[in-house]
């Protein structure tokens, strides 16, 4: 009894040893005859699997190399607001286990097998700005050579942290950064590495990224961050640049803005005395509200934008227009009916910028004013008209009161000729600053997109 029992005991004590001597070696070589006649065997296999939850290292001193590398498949969603990216893509890995390896010459020529990741250890890789939850779907497989390489290819949707500057939307370019490192290993159990170079990296990427979305792809970069000490983790950085296709949002904001800017300003032809010309002006901001209101879901609202900037000059000048248009009718009003003096600095300046040796603006009307059609100077004028000559108002007895009656008048029409040149002046300023602006957005537009 007692001799079945060391002999039980010495049998388990060999097996131990065996296993432990076999551990301690450099290759953990599986016997793999006869897969050539039944196919893989699993039991060959279960040595090596039942040591996945621990690092595969003959030496626990010398850390373990993990190579890694990306594909970026699709760029989904960039949230201005949340100041997020959500992208698609292939994580390769690629790491060396010394517990798995076998000859193919006594293995039927096999070199490479697919084995079911459940039963292998996996570096514990993951993306320090990612801002959800890992949805690596179960089930995947890794391919391991003869030689004991591993490779892993996993499919991640990586909703990431990214700090977006949008002052140049729709015409802006983002870099986000993807950083790669693991969760519990430090640099002396785990090190990074580069699986291939991030220019073919970028080719690759390029080559299949889904190009119909509303972001491009532009370059991949990659800076590698080690530091070395107690609790410090290795690092791979890449950043990742990306620029938004600016058409959709060029059409649909800046195309119709531009066209009621356009019309504000070609409003300016309609003549100043109209009374139709200010309710045609507040009719255009009016749409010109409702149209930022409508098109507000494509501005983007975390931080101020260009574009923000520029409807909002637009919406100034229009408004302004719509004031000096205001303005203008109660000038023309106030001088048909009692025309105030007007100051001498602002009659020299008059004369200065309406002389036609100088290079002021000047009116779009050529010649002398017609002020007949203004109501308050064409009764001055039927009364001027109606003031009796020299000989009749001696007749009359009173020549002194007639000839200041007739002064008057001329001054009066004079000095309405004077205030109404000079709100046609005013108008005209106005409407070159319109031209100056509308010059200046083209031309801003212009370069944003070619650059």
């Amino acid at each position: 009894m007692e001799q079945g029992w060391l002999h039980g005991e010495g049998f388990l004590l060999c097996l131990i040893l065996y296993l432990l001597l076999q551990g301690r070696g450099d290759t953990f070589t599986i016997n793999c005859s006869g897969f050539d006649q039944h196919g893989v065997d699993p039991a060959a296999f279960q040595a090596a699997f039942a040591r996945k939850a621990f690092r595969p290292a003959t030496n626990v001193s010398i850390p373990i190399r993990v190579n890694i590398s990306f594909t970026l498949s699709a760029i989904l969603e960039v949230d201005a607001q949340l100041q997020l990216m959500t992208s698609f893509l292939w994580l390769n890995m690629i790491w060396y286990n010394p517990f798995i390896t076998w000859n193919p010459e006594e293995c039927g020529g096999i070199r490479k097998l697919g084995i079911a990741t459940e039963n292998l250890w996996l570096p514990d890789i993951f993306i320090e700005e990612l801002m959800d939850t890992d949805q690596t779907p179960p089930g995947l497989m890794a391919y391991v050579n003869s030689n004991g390489h591993i490779k892993y290819s996993k499919p991640m949707r990586v909703t990431s942290i990214c700090n977006l500057d949008i002052f140049y939307f729709p015409f802006d370019e983002q870099n986000c950064t993807l950083t790669f490192s693991s969760f519990v290993y430090t640099v002396e159990k785990m090190v990074l590495g580069m699986e291939q170079d991030v220019r073919d990296i970028l080719e690759t990427s390029q080559n299949i990224v889904w190009n119909k979305g509303e972001w491009v792809l532009q370059g991949i970069h990659q800076m590698t961050k080690m530091t070395v000490g107690t609790n410090d983790y290795d690092q791979i950085v890449f950043f990742v640049a990306i620029r938004r296709r600016p058409t959709l949002y060029v059409i649909n904001l800046l195309v119709p803005s531009s066209f009621l800017v356009t019309i504000d300003a070609l409003s300016f032809y309609l003549p100043a005395e109209s009374k139709n010309r200010a309710s045609f002006k507040m009719t255009l901001v009016l749409g010109y509200n409702v149209f930022l209101l409508i098109m507000n879901d494509l501005l983007p609202s975390s931080s101020t934008s260009l574009i923000s900037v520029y409807f909002a000059l637009c919406l100034s000048l229009m408004v302004l227009s719509l004031l000096e248009t205001i303005f203008i009718s109660y000038l023309l009003h106030l001088a048909t009916t009692q025309p105030p003096p007007m100051p001498r600095w602002l009659h020299s300046l008059l004369l200065h910028c309406t002389s036609p040796r100088t290079c002021c603006l000047t009116v779009p009307w050529k010649g002398n004013v017609d002020l007949a059609h203004l109501p308050g100077v064409k009764e001055s004028m039927e009364l001027v008209g109606k003031v009796p000559g020299p000989r009749e108002t001696e007749l009359n007895g009173c020549p002194g009161s007639a000839r200041n009656q007739q002064e008057d008048k001329a001054k009066k029409q004079h000095l309405v000729h004077l205030w109404v040149r000079l709100s046609h002046m005013m108008d005209t300023l106005l409407f070159r600053l319109y031209l100056l602006f509308m010059a200046t957005s083209v031309v801003t537009v212009i370069i944003l997109w070619n650059t």
